[in-house]
């Protein structure tokens, strides 16, 4: 091996070894950061979505007072065999005129990270204040249609969903 070769490759990998070093040592410390926030028992929000349940409600709501109505015609299966495809089906019965109409079409549930599954905002253009969709829940538990009218008023209904294997994990 030549002088030069050999003075070449101890630069080389000092170098290499100057940044990996660092890099590692980052990794470790996040590492243990990430686990002593994990320790605590407020976990930090994920993002804007993060929010529970009555907090989703306050934020697409501004804080009006919500109805149970007999309107809204939810329609989830009982028992949801694959949580990640749960077919969610709303209708609204609710005039879609100059005068009244629905606003918007919000589905929630109790126990998934995001709240917030589907926002529908409607216009007078929809014939019907109806959509379907699918939804992922997680585990057992309640999803929610919130309807807003436009007379600034909300209203909404719930029903459970049992699933037997969770889809969002």
């Amino acid at each position: 091996m030549e002088r030069r070769k050999f003075i070449q490759s101890i630069l080389t990998a000092s170098a290499v070894a100057m940044v990996a070093t660092p890099n590692q040592l980052m990794a470790e410390e996040a590492k243990k950061e990430a686990k002593a926030e994990a320790k605590t028992d407020t976990p930090a929000l994920k993002g804007p979505n993060d929010l529970t349940l009555e907090e989703a409600i306050k934020v697409i709501t501004g804080g009006k007072e919500v109805k149970k109505s007999d309107k809204i015609k939810l329609t989830v299966p009982e028992i949801a065999e694959n949580g990640a495809v749960v077919p969610v089906k709303v209708l609204v019965n609710h005039p879609m005129t100059e005068k009244e109409s629905v606003k918007a079409i919000h589905v929630l549930n109790t126990a998934n990270g995001n709240t917030r599954c589907v926002d529908v905002l409607l216009t007078l253009a929809n014939v019907e204040a109806y959509f379907a969709t699918r939804i992922k829940l997680s585990q057992t538990q309640e999803v929610m249609a919130l309807v807003e009218l436009s007379d600034g008023t909300f209203i909404n209904t719930a029903k459970s969903v049992k699933v037997t294997i969770g889809g969002c994990g």
